[in-house]
């Protein structure tokens, strides 16, 4: 995954734009606090997993360690 759970919503809509209708969906204002603070463990994995789908990310694109 590309995008994680301490990254900022402010910043991933910064770099991915189209991300910000996901946000809009789940209610999550586009702050610096990482998302993790935000809105804790429940709602993160499908958070998560909707918004690397969106930027076409998955844990297939990435490479354990980098």
């Amino acid at each position: 995954m590309v995008i994680q759970s301490n990254m900022s919503p402010e910043a991933i809509v910064d770099v991915w734009g189209e991300t910000a209708d996901v946000f809009k969906k789940y209610n999550v204002p586009l702050t610096k606090q990482s998302l993790e603070t935000l809105i804790g463990n429940e709602l993160s994995p499908s958070l998560l997993q909707e918004l690397n789908s969106v930027v076409g990310s998955s844990t297939a694109t990435c490479i354990e360690g980098g």
